[in-house]
C-alpha cells in the first residue's frame, strides 16, 4: 500500500460510530488512525482500545453529565474527543453511538505503520507522537487532518477482553471487561 497517496487511505463513514461502543470498539481493532502534520502522515495501527458506554457508566467522564469539557461526547458520532490528563498528557477518544449518549472509545495503542518514529505503546504515549492535543479536540474524522480508515487488507488477529486500566474509582463498572486488545501484539500498553 502506498501510504503518502492521498487516496489509499480514507476516513470511515460516520455510520460506522452510529453504534453502541460495545460493537465499535472491538472493530476498531486493525484499523489505521491517520494524522497528516505538516504535510505528512503518519499511520498507526489500532491494537488498544476501551469502550466507555455513555452517561451511565461510572466510568465515562460523561457520567457527570453535560459539561464544557464532556461537551463533545454527547454531540454526533466521528468525532474525536482529546482531553488532558493530570494537567500533562493528551488522550484521544472516538465518540461514538447516538447523540446526546455520551459514549466514546479510548484509542489505547498503536503499532507504528507509517512515519511514526516514537512509542505509541499508551494512550498519551500515542498522542504525542501522532501530535494530537485539543486543538484537535471536537474534530470531525471525516478528515484529511484526523481519521480512522480501513487498511487495504484486514490481518486476522484474536482480541483479548479484560477490565479498563485505572477506573476503580468506578465500583463495579472497573471491572466489565472493556477493554479489547490484539493478542499477543508487541504494542498493547499492557497485557
Amino acid at each position: 500500500m502506498v501510504i503518502d497517496d492521498d487516496t489509499s487511505l480514507q476516513p470511515l463513514p460516520r455510520a460506522f460510530y452510529a453504534r453502541p461502543a460495545i460493537e465499535v470498539a472491538p472493530e476498531l481493532l486493525g484499523r489505521y488512525l491517520v494524522r497528516t502534520v505538516d504535510g505528512e502522515r503518519r499511520v498507526g495501527r489500532i491494537v488498544e482500545v476501551e469502550a466507555y458506554l455513555g452517561s451511565h457508566d461510572r466510568a465515562a467522564h460523561s457520567s457527570r453529565g453535560v459539561t464544557p469539557r464532556t461537551r463533545v461526547m454527547f454531540g454526533p458520532p466521528g468525532h474525536a474527543y482529546v482531553y488532558l490528563i493530570y494537567g500533562l498528557h493528551h488522550c484521544m477518544n472516538v465518540v461514538v453511538d447516538q447523540e446526546g449518549e455520551g459514549a466514546a472509545i479510548l484509542i489505547r495503542a498503536l503499532e507504528p505503520v507509517h512515519g511514526i518514529h516514537a512509542r505509541t505503546q499508551g494512550p498519551a504515549l500515542l498522542c504525542k507522537a501522532l501530535d494530537i492535543d485539543r486543538r484537535l479536540n471536537a474534530y470531525d474524522l471525516s478528515g484529511p487532518e484526523l481519521f480512522v480508515a480501513e487498511p487495504e487488507e484486514m490481518q486476522p488477529f484474536k482480541i483479548v477482553r479484560r477490565p479498563r486500566i485505572g477506573v476503580d474509582y468506578a465500583g463495579a463498572w472497573a471491572r466489565r471487561l472493556l477493554r479489547f486488545y490484539i493478542q499477543g501484539n508487541s504494542c498493547v500498553s499492557r497485557r
